[in-house]
């Protein structure tokens, strides 16, 4: 793997002059503006005859802008700038590169490097807009100091808001960011930024990918947000799709220059069965141009501070782990299998935003296990900092389904949470945006269903469920949190037990907003117990940002204990005592640790609690031999 990486990087080297140049390729594909007022306008269409730009500039005359032929698939024109000195395609402007396909026909399509695409509500295709306004936003605050651990805000601008409707960037920059901050999250990560024709797709078929989505503003309003969750200590991640793209051809990549290939394998190669969407052939030079020079356009116009790669599993292997299971075997990674073409670029992509901004951190969407996959790319690793560790929610979830609290097993509680591969770090979190999905269920849903409706009133009686619910859904937090790995993710809205689920418009629903919003209001209110949770949680972050329990090594378990429901562990000086039980309380317990008072207590009043703990009161250890260890004590 290793030797194919070099080879690729070596290829870059000899013939692009090196890297920095290749990924550099965003400011010259596509149509941009010249500092003396021309514009120079290329593109990669290898199928096509012939290739014209059209636009509002030309009064939509397919043929009188052709582009010249040059090798390799490749189509240039220059503009010159107008009698006046100034731009001949104004800002604002719309475009689009017409194509004469092989058979004759004409085609008229987005450049795959257009920066903003919009449509009108009476239109079902995005159009192209020349975006080169005459003040572009800058950037007045650096990124903050790469993040020894992180506490992410799994964010979609579009439903950060209590009202039905589409929110915008403002609302994000003014409304959302000071909650986050007040949460105790230092970095953010935003799903759906890059264009998709589909809202309902939650971002995941995107159509434009140099296009930062104008449903919820424009590319200034995204890199002001940006530069504020900076001034605040925030670091921001972007949620980026080079797994698949969108099978629209009007306004998507597929099928640009006419032929089904172009930037995807032809045939059925080229097409993810489940998915409906294009698959990228990744040992093509030009594919590997375009996605490159997409990383660094995000990091260098816009100032995100790295990514998350979604359907990293779809990409590793030519199943795609369509009906396929990971038991850890060696041999589910290596072999003829495995997409070595997929991962190489992922090793060229991490090396070089490592090579060129090494602040930057990627995080990998990964259910299969691939071993080294967060290992440096010297050492033949994928070059990740970070991977998912998704089996956690899975357990959550099969376990409030399918077990009486009594049948909880604490050993495998333990395991789950701890069973990641040695030095590959791993992001824990009880719940993502995939559970919060129509079809699925939150924690807090699982948990208290349609109680949530009636009983979450402190004004009415604390029911059995409600109780539950409540200080289950913080110990679980709490465990993912400091066992699970070395950061944590959270998704908007959970920290706080949000209610129902999440569904975009769409004909199923008659187009409704009622659910594709976010209720924060509902914490604002002090008749609600919604407040609780979300204290919970702004403590539990404030405590770990204090003693930075996932930066430190993993941790010391020294009790599992199946009849008591009892789990201990240490971690960054710290013990952890979680008692599963569903109605035992223990007095005078015995835990290995030198001295104790109380930190964070699920039990306390502020958080919904029954507060039977004396926070005034310090307890120091005997020598008597406990767990393997020779000081314990009583609490």
């Amino acid at each position: 793997r290793y030797a194919l990486f070099y080879n690729r990087l070596k290829n870059i080297e000899e013939n692009e002059g090196g890297l920095d140049k290749f990924s550099k390729s965003y400011k010259t594909f596509g149509v941009n503006q010249f500092v003396d007022g021309g514009v120079y306008c290329k593109e990669w269409a290898p199928g096509a005859e012939a290739v014209f730009l059209t636009g509002d500039f030309n009064g939509w005359n397919p043929f009188s802008h052709p582009y010249k032929k040059m090798e390799y698939g490749k189509w240039e024109l220059f503009i010159p700038p107008g009698q006046d000195g100034y731009s001949p395609v104004p800002h604002g402007s719309k475009l689009k590169v017409v194509i004469r396909a092989q058979n004759g026909e004409l085609l008229y399509r987005i450049s795959p490097w257009a920066r903003y695409v919009v449509r009108d509500e009476d239109k079902v295709n995005y159009d192209w807009v020349h975006w080169n306004p005459p003040q572009s936003y800058i950037h007045k605050h650096r990124s903050p100091r790469r993040l020894k651990s992180l506490r992410i805000y799994e964010s979609h601008v579009g439903i950060a808001s209590p009202e039905g409707k589409i929110a915008s960037y403002k609302n994000f920059t003014y409304n959302v960011l000071p909650r986050i901050k007040d949460l105790g999250y230092n970095c953010v990560q935003l799903m759906a930024i890059m264009e998709h024709a589909y809202y309902a797709s939650f971002g995941y078929q995107v159509t434009s990918f140099f296009a930062a989505s104008s449903r919820y503003g424009t590319p200034d309003d995204l890199k002001e947000m940006i530069d504020v969750a900076h001034s605040m200590g925030i670091t921001v991640l972007l949620d980026v799709v080079h797994s698949h793209a969108s099978k629209n051809s009007e306004d998507g990549l597929n099928k640009f220059d006419g032929t089904d290939s172009c930037f995807f394998h032809s045939g059925p190669k080229g097409t993810h069965q489940l998915w409906d969407s294009r698959l990228f052939d990744y040992a093509n030079w030009e594919v590997l141009r375009f996605l490159l020079s997409n990383l660094r356009m995000w990091i260098e116009d816009y100032g995100f501070d790295g990514f998350r790669f979604d359907g990293v599993t779809s990409m590793l292997y030519h199943h795609h782990g369509i009906g396929t299971g990971f038991s850890g075997d060696y041999n589910e990674y290596f072999g003829l299998h495995v997409d070595e073409d997929a991962l190489c670029y992922l090793m060229l992509a991490n090396h070089m935003i490592k090579f060129l901004h090494p602040e930057c951190i990627t995080i990998a969407e990964d259910v299969s296990g691939m071993p080294a996959l967060c290992r440096p790319v010297a050492e033949g690793g994928g070059g990740f900092d970070y991977r998912l560790a998704m089996a956690i929610p899975d357990k959550w979830i099969q376990i409030i389904k399918e077990l009486k609290d009594e049948d909880w097993n604490m050993g495998n509680i333990v395991y789950t949470l701890t069973n990641r591969r040695y030095e590959e770090k791993c992001i824990a979190y009880a719940e993502s945006h995939d559970q919060a999905l129509v079809g699925d269920k939150t924690l807090a849903f699982r948990l208290m269903d349609a109680e949530m409706y009636t009983n979450m009133s402190v004004l009415s009686p604390l029911t059995p469920v409600i109780d539950r619910g409540i200080q289950l859904h913080k110990m679980i937090r709490l465990i993912t949190h400091a066992l699970g790995g070395d950061s944590y993710l959270n998704f908007m809205g959970n920290e706080f037990g949000h209610p129902e689920w999440l569904d975009f418009p769409r004909k199923g629903n008659n187009e409704s907003y009622h659910y594709a919003r976010r209720q924060f209001n509902l914490t604002d209110d002090h008749l609600l117990r919604y407040r609780f949770l979300n204290a919970f949680d702004r403590d539990m972050n404030k405590s770990e940002e204090r003693f930075g329990w996932l930066a430190s090594p993993p941790a010391f378990v020294s009790e599992k204990h199946e009849s008591n429901k009892v789990i201990a562990f240490e971690r960054a000086g710290l013990v952890f005592i979680f008692n599963f039980h569903p109605y035992q309380s223990y007095v005078d317990y015995r835990v290995v640790f030198l001295k104790y008072k109380i930190l964070l207590d699920s039990d306390a009043s502020e958080y919904g609690g029954h507060q039977r703990l004396d926070h005034n009161t310090e307890y120091f250890s005997e020598e008597y031999p406990h767990n393997y260890r020779h000081n314990s004590l009583m609490v």
